[in-house]
């Protein structure tokens, strides 16, 4: 079963950076990615699978090619926000959600 669960505003993210929300017991780390006139968000999982904390939400944000990726602040490597795989070990991955914004509310699709 899935839900919509509103996150925050649209004004609440911060563009081309990370914020970190609390759902459900869960730590999730929003993207806001603003290229041009173009504005997508992302929501991984803010763990951090090689460095065993909660950290994705204060990485940096780039590309790698065709992918947008989140640069992990402890070892540096690279997820992709799209897959959640990480660039440098094919074996490590993050949770990716669904967003959506409807009516300035950022809404996450959580999948029980």
């Amino acid at each position: 079963m899935s839900d919509w669960i509103k996150v925050c505003e649209v004004n609440d993210l911060v563009n081309n950076s990370g914020v970190c929300a609390l759902i459900r017991g869960k730590q999730i780390a929003l993207f806001c990615v603003q290229q041009a006139a173009n504005q997508q968000v992302f929501a991984i999982s803010n763990w951090d699978p090689i460095g065993k904390a909660n950290v994705l939400s204060r990485g940096l944000l780039g590309s790698s090619g065709d992918n947008v990726v989140v640069a992990s602040p402890l070892y540096k490597q690279h997820f992709c926000l799209r897959t959640g795989l990480c660039l440098e070990d094919a074996e490590q991955q993050v949770q990716v959600y669904q967003v959506r914004i409807e009516n300035n509310d950022v809404q996450l699709q959580w999948v029980d």
